[in-house]
């Protein structure tokens, strides 16, 4: 069974808990945001408290991605500031992580992870590889699609070259929106770092999460202030096919979220929200 859509909810409504990241991470909790739930793959936001230390050269046998959103997290002796990235393989054997002042970091895991003795791979490959990066180093791209409205750039930071499932963060201007509707034939998911997005389901504020199975329309959005995301796709590469929306775009819509029925208890806004966790 895939994960079942989530569009949106709010992440500091989930509540924090030392599953799923008791075993890999003692110490360290986190708010589930979304799980498969045949594999356990998750998407988590994991907070690190300040001096945490774990283990030297663990060995995961799932792939990790991170984004930090506070704080910083060291790895070895590379530090990942706000939003530094990584991408580690499957099998990596990652230097020692610490967050010697804490950290927030939203966390991927392409399976319930379980740290491993050696890797279960015959080696890690390269290009699957992202040590960590600075995201304010990256260069955005321009326009990349005919039909999107402009006034947004792209930062790539990942795109898996077996798969070619791509993770970047999308900046946009402030008093910009669309008036089609769009859809993608892969999972989209994404995480607000700053602004707010007026949509068809509301009106998302920093920390706001969807995921989004494949051919589901959406849209359209627009923003007063502008906004800052992080997304990622599952299932090849970003294509955008755009469609009449079923209503117009609308400031200030009604939210109308779409969430399962587990979390039910945790819909509604944060109209307070000016951090993204």
């Amino acid at each position: 069974m895939a994960r079942p859509q989530i569009e949106f909810v709010q992440s500091q409504r989930l509540p924090w808990r030392a599953e799923p990241v008791a075993a890999i991470r003692p110490g360290a909790d986190a708010r589930t945001l979304s799980v498969d739930p045949d594999t356990g793959a998750c998407s988590l936001t994991v907070r690190y408290p300040a001096g945490w230390q774990g283990a030297a050269d663990q060995i995961l046998d799932a792939d990790e991605e991170v984004l930090v959103i506070d704080g910083a997290l060291t790895v070895g002796d590379r530090t990942l500031g706000y939003l530094g990235y990584a991408h580690w393989p499957a099998g990596y054997r990652r230097p020692a992580l610490a967050a010697p002042e804490g950290a927030v970091v939203v966390t991927f895991f392409s399976q319930a992870p379980q740290a491993v003795t050696a890797p279960a791979a015959p080696a890690v490959d390269p290009a699957r590889l992202v040590a960590g990066l600075d995201s304010f180093q990256m260069p955005y791209t321009g326009n990349f699609h005919p039909e999107f409205p402009p006034g947004a750039g792209r930062k790539i930071l990942y795109q898996d070259p077996a798969t070619g499932d791509q993770s970047w963060i999308l900046g946009t201007l402030g008093l910009r929106w669309g008036e089609r509707a769009e859809c993608h034939p892969v999972v989209e998911e994404m995480y607000l770092l700053a602004g707010e997005v007026h949509g068809n389901c509301g009106v998302m504020r920093p920390g706001a999460y969807f995921w989004r199975p494949p051919h589901i329309a959406h849209g359209p959005y627009g923003s007063l202030t502008g906004n800052v995301y992080f997304f990622r796709t599952k299932g090849g590469p970003l294509s955008t096919e755009y469609q009449d929306a079923a209503q117009p775009f609308r400031w200030w819509p009604e939210t109308d979220q779409i969430l399962p029925e587990a979390m039910a208890d945790y819909a509604g806004d944060a109209a307070a929200a000016t951090r993204p966790w």
